[in-house]
């Protein structure tokens, strides 16, 4: 899981918009414009994080994610 991260973290947010555009599309049938802002929204808040954090050995880009406990270490 946290190679396929590694490698895939940009694609994320893409994914989880297009899966809050077809939920509240078929599930609770909003407006087109209302359903893209709210799809965007949720997607923004539970998409993953890159932070560059300054460490001893230089700086480090980190992954944080609202579902993983440990962050990812970006090389």
């Amino acid at each position: 899981m946290e190679n396929f991260l590694k490698r895939f973290h940009r694609i994320i947010y893409p994914i989880l918009i297009i899966i809050f555009l077809l939920i509240l599309d078929k599930v609770f049938n909003v407006d087109s414009w209302i359903r893209a802002v709210i799809a965007i929204a949720v997607a923004y808040v539970l998409s993953p994080r890159k932070k560059i954090i300054q460490t001893q050995s230089g700086e480090r880009k980190q992954l944080t994610w609202i579902f993983l406990k440990n962050p990812i270490f970006l090389d």
